[in-house]
């Protein structure tokens, strides 16, 4: 009989630790590239010709070196060289 109760709990117990991760990452908002909204080394990754990855930008608010935010507020983060870009900035 203990051992179908422990059973029983091992289960219950994994149960609501999958059920758990699988909340966390619903909770993660979607997010999208965002191009001219990083500063100097801080981009996400690929910044153009010269360039390889993340931390790789050479100035601020480089067009062509894209950050993550939160999907639908790129556009509306502005800059000292204007607003984020969907697509590369020349």
């Amino acid at each position: 009989m203990t051992k179908t109760h422990a059973a029983f709990a091992a289960t219950l117990a994994l149960g609501l630790v999958a059920g758990s991760a699988h909340a966390a990452d619903q909770a993660k908002p979607a997010m999208e590239k965002c191009y001219g909204v990083s500063l100097a080394g801080k981009n996400d990754c690929k910044a153009g010709a010269g360039t390889s990855c993340a931390g790789t930008s050479k100035i601020s608010y480089q067009g062509n070196a894209w950050k993550l935010v939160k999907a639908g507020t790129c556009t509306t983060i502005k800059t000292p060289k204007g607003f984020g870009s969907l697509t590369p900035k020349a």
